[in-house]
C-alpha cells in the first residue's frame, strides 16, 4: 500500500493534503481539523484534472488499527451538458473534520487526484 501513497512538501507540490490542526488538545475537547489541497500552489480543479476526494484517518498511540474520521468526495469540476469546463461551479478541495479522542496520535490525510493518484500527509497531535 505504501507504494500507492506519494508524499512531498505541500509548499512545493500541489497534490499534498495540508493538515491544519492544533498541536495539543485538552482531553475530551473537540479536535477541529481542516484539510486542503493546493494551499501554496493551487490545484487546477478542472474537468480534466481535479481532486476527487480527501480522507482523514486518526491512529491513536498504542492501538493496533487507525480510525477513519471521514471522507469527502468532490463532484463539481466544471462539467456540464455543454461540455468540459463549461459549468460555473468548480469544487475547491477544502474540508473540515471534527472528532473527540482521549489519546494522542497521528492524523493521516490522503487525497486523490484523478491524474496523479493518491497523496498523503501526517501530523501528530497530543492530548493533555
Amino acid at each position: 500500500m505504501t507504494e500507492l501513497l506519494q508524499t512531498a512538501d505541500w509548499k512545493t507540490e500541489k497534490h499534498v493534503p495540508v493538515i491544519d490542526a492544533p498541536d495539543t488538545v485538552k482531553k475530551g475537547e473537540v479536535v477541529r481539523v481542516m484539510v486542503s489541497v493546493g494551499k501554496e500552489i493551487p490545484h487546477p480543479n478542472t474537468t480534466e484534472h481535479h481532486i476527487r476526494w480527501i480522507q482523514l484517518i486518526f491512529w491513536p498511540e498504542g492501538e493496533k488499527f487507525p480510525y477513519e474520521i471521514g471522507k469527502v468526495e468532490f463532484t463539481a469540476h466544471g462539467e456540464s451538458v455543454r461540455g468540459p469546463n463549461t459549468s460555473s461551479v468548480y469544487t475547491e478541495p477544502i474540508v473540515m473534520f471534527a472528532f473527540r479522542t482521549e489519546k494522542s496520535g497521528k492524523l493521516i490525510a490522503v487525497s486523490y487526484c484523478n491524474i496523479h493518484g493518491m497523496w498523503k500527509n501526517e501530523k501528530e497531535i497530543r492530548i493533555e
